[in-house]
């Protein structure tokens, strides 16, 4: 039983730092990399779709991103796409070729992705810490049952405990990583 709680709060407390990481690669760095455009969605036919789903982005080099669409008449629309973003890119097309040059972050603008990555990480450990007591209760919840004693409902706890320090510790490690990865020029 606790084996069980245990073992579902590790699994919803990994996912929480997995989409922390997949958050924070949205958030540009002073070099070009291919996921900086995946949260695009580009009207394709009267329907909006994911920008990967309409053409190749990949990193030219560390300063450029080149998106290839795979039909020639998308061009236009992926353009536009990535100018509407709230990225502040500048697309130039040649052909089917769209590169699209990373401008170097001023020190302001790094403060401030700094703070974004700071609320998003404080995020993750709120949900973690919800996951935290959800445990808990189904400790509780497994006392009142008479299924657990109270001893081992005490043992749950401290496992559970012990379980959200070590994942706050991976948030925070992921947000130093970040953080210096933003910081370096």
């Amino acid at each position: 039983m606790i084996d069980d709680i245990k073992k579902d709060a590790a699994t919803r407390m990994s996912k929480s730092v997995e989409s922390l990481r997949h958050e924070l690669a949205k958030i540009r760095t002073g070099r070009a990399h291919p996921a900086l455009l995946d949260h695009l969605v580009v009207s394709y036919y009267g329907s909006d779709v994911p920008i990967k789903q309409v053409a190749n982005i990949t990193a030219e080099d560390a300063r450029t991103l080149a998106v290839t669409p795979w039909e020639k008449d998308m061009v236009q629309a992926v353009e536009k796409a990535i100018i509407q973003s709230d990225l502040g890119l500048n697309p130039n097309t040649a052909g089917m070729v769209i590169r699209v040059p990373m401008p170097p972050l001023t020190e302001e603008r790094r403060r401030d992705l700094i703070k974004v990555a700071r609320h998003e990480a404080e995020q993750v450990r709120v949900a973690i810490r919800n996951i935290r007591r959800d445990a808990n209760h189904g400790l509780k919840e497994a006392v009142k049952e008479k299924m657990i004693s109270e001893d081992e409902e005490r043992r749950g706890e401290e496992l559970v405990q012990k379980l959200t320090d070590d994942y706050i510790k991976g948030v925070d490690k992921v947000l130093a990583e970040k953080e210096q990865d933003l910081m370096s020029i």
